[in-house]
C-alpha cells in the first residue's frame, strides 16, 4: 500500500479529496490536477478496491469499446499530484469532519447505488429484482457476487425503457460462446449458460416517441443470432401529440430510433430460440405472487394524453394484460444513497447543491462539492460527467481563492495515510490495484477473454497482499 510522499513541497499546494472514483471523480482530478495558477494534489478514495465506478461494474461486459475511457483514467492517475486509496469506505474508515481536518476542499462523486421503487403490490416478492442487482451480478460487483436469479423461467419482464432495460434484454438473449468472449462475472457465465429464458419482454409507459434507449443500443438487438425482436402490430401507430412532436421537435436520436423500430416491424418473422417483445403503452400494477414467488405481472394499457402545457402524459385505461413469468426485473432509474453526515435531499436522491456547491439547509458549504449523479441524478452517459465536473471543480477553485485563506499544507497538517495506517486500514494504492489488473488480465487471456474479474473484497485483497510481498 505504498504511497508516494506528497507532504512536502514548494510553492504549497491545495489539498483536494475526491470521494468516489467513477468517471465523474476521475474528471474531476483530471480537471483538478490541470491547474497552473493554483498547484492541486488530489487524494481520491474508494469503498472498493478496484476503481472507475460503474466502468467496471455498470457498463455491460459485451460493451468492451466503452470501457476503454479507462485508459484515459489511466493517465490521470499516472500524473504527479495524484494518490489513489482504494478499500477506504467513507463513514467507516474516515469521516466528513475528519475530511475537512485533513484536505482545503472535499468533492464527493459517488454516483447513484440504488434504484428506485416501483411502488406496487408484489414488488418484494422472490424473482422481483431491480436491474442494477443483475447487473452488477454479471459484471462481478461484489455488493450482488451472491445474487440468485430465477433463470428456469421462460419469460421474463423488464420494466423500463432506458439502455439498462435494454443491455439487460441484450444479456439475457446472448449465447453462451458470445458472453464467454467477454468480462462477465464467472457465476453469471455458468448460470446463463442453463438458462430456460425464451421470452423476454421489454415494457415501457410510454409510446415509441418517448423511449429512452438509444439508436446503438436498439441497432445492436436486430442482431441477436438466436432472437427475434417482436413488436405489437399496432406499435408505431402514433397519437397525433406524437406525430407532431416527431415531426417538429424530435432529435436525430428519437427519428433514428422509430426508423430501427419500423426495420424490426417489417422484418419477416423467423425461427429462432428466443423472442424479444418490446411492448408499449403499458404500466405494472401488480406483481402476483404465488408461496412468495413471482407468478405473473398485471399491466394496464395506456393512452398518451396532450396536457395545456404541451407535455405528453401517459393515462391508463381500463385495459388490462396479464404476462406469466417468475422473473422481473425493474429498470426505472438510480437513486443514490446519503453518506453519513452529508447533507441529502430524500425527494430527488441527490445532495442539494449549486453549480456542485453543497448546500446545507440552503446555504453554501464553504469546502464541500459534488460532481456526478450524485449531483444531478442519473441522467447522461459516461461522457456526460465531464462537464459536469468541471463546472463542480471551477465553482470550488474560485471559492478556494477567494478565500483569503491559505493552503492547509502551509499548517503542517498531517496525512491522511498516517491516519489510516494507524486505524489499521488497508488500503489500495494505484499501483496495487494495476497488480491486481494484471492479474484479472493474465487469467482472462488462458481463457480468451479480455480479464477474469476477481469478485469479492476478500479475494482481491489477498491477491493485491500476495503480489505486493512478491
Amino acid at each position: 500500500m505504498t504511497q508516494p510522499d506528497l507532504t512536502c513541497s514548494s510553492p504549497p499546494y491545495w489539498r483536494v479529496a475526491v470521494i468516489g472514483s467513477g468517471p465523474a471523480g476521475f474528471y474531476a482530478v483530471g480537471e483538478l490536477l490541470k491547474q497552473q495558477e493554483m498547484p492541486v494534489k488530489v487524494d481520491l478514495f474508494d469503498r472498493l478496491p478496484t476503481p472507475y465506478g460503474l466502468v467496471r461494474g455498470g457498463v455491460a461486459p459485451d460493451h468492451q469499446k466503452i470501457k476503454a475511457v479507462c485508459k484515459i483514467f489511466d493517465r490521470i492517475a499516472g500524473q504527479e499530484h495524484f494518490r489513489y486509496f482504494g478499500n477506504v469506505e467513507f463513514g467507516r474508515d474516515l469521516n466528513r469532519s475528519e475530511m475537512l481536518d485533513h484536505y482545503d476542499a472535499v468533492l464527493y462523486t459517488v454516483g447513484s447505488r440504488s434504484d428506485r421503487k416501483l411502488g406496487i403490490p408484489g414488488e418484494d416478492l422472490e424473482g422481483s429484482h431491480s436491474a442494477t442487482e443483475f447487473v452488477g451480478w454479471y459484471n462481478a460487483h461484489p455488493d450482488y457476487r451472491d445474487k440468485r436469479f430465477n433463470l428456469d423461467s421462460e419469460q421474463a419482464v423488464i420494466i423500463g425503457m432506458g439502455n439498462v432495460a435494454i443491455d439487460v434484454a441484450r444479456i439475457l438473449s446472448h449465447r453462451h460462446e458470445e458472453l464467454a468472449q467477454t468480462d462477465i462475472s464467472d457465476e453469471a457465465l455458468s448460470a446463463l449458460a442453463s438458462s430456460r429464458v425464451k421470452d423476454i419482454w421489454i415494457i415501457g409507459r410510454r409510446g415509441p416517441v418517448q423511449a429512452a434507449f438509444t439508436p446503438v443500443e436498439a441497432r445492436e438487438l436486430m442482431h441477436l443470432p438466436e432472437t427475434e425482436v417482436v413488436l405489437e402490430a399496432d406499435a408505431l401507430d402514433l397519437d397525433p401529440a406524437s406525430q407532431r412532436f416527431l415531426q417538429e421537435e424530435a432529435g436525430k436520436d428519437i427519428r433514428k430510433n422509430i426508423d430501427l423500430l419500423e426495420e424490426m416491424l417489417e422484418t419477416p418473422p423467423r425461427e429462432k430460440k428466443k423472442r424479444l417483445h418490446i411492448l408499449f403503452l403499458v404500466s405494472p400494477v401488480e406483481i402476483v405472487g404465488e408461496q412468495g414467488k413471482v407468478s405473473s405481472i398485471k399491466l394496464r394499457r395506456n393512452q398518451l394524453v396532450e396536457k395545456p402545457d404541451g407535455s405528453i402524459r401517459a393515462e391508463g385505461t381500463d385495459r388490462m394484460l396479464e404476462l406469466k413469468t417468475g422473473l422481473v426485473f425493474r429498470s426505472v432509474g438510480y437513486r443514490g444513497e446519503p453518506l453519513p453526515g452529508v447533507p441529502f435531499d430524500e425527494k430527488s436522491g441527490t445532495i442539494p447543491n449549486e453549480q456542485g456547491q453543497i448546500l446545507e439547509e440552503g446555504s453554501p458549504c464553504p469546502r464541500e462539492y459534488t460532481a456526478g449523479w450524485i449531483k444531478r441524478g442519473p441522467s447522461g452517459v459516461v461522457g456526460t460527467n465531464k462537464p459536469d465536473a468541471i463546472e463542480s471543480v471551477k465553482k470550488m477553485l474560485s471559492a478556494l481563492d477567494s478565500s483569503g485563506k491559505k493552503p492547509l499544507e502551509t499548517k503542517q497538517v498531517p496525512d491522511i495515510a498516517q491516519l489510516l495506517r494507524n486505524r489499521e486500514v488497508d488500503f489500495v494504492s494505484f499501483q496495487d490495484w494495476k497488480l491486481l489488473e494484471d492479474y484479472e488480465t493474465k487469467a482472462g487471456e488462458a481463457e480468451g477473454r479480455p480479464r477474469k474479474k476477481v469478485g469479492t473484497v476478500k479475494e482481491m485483497m489477498e491477491v493485491v497482499r500476495s503480489l505486493r510481498e512478491g
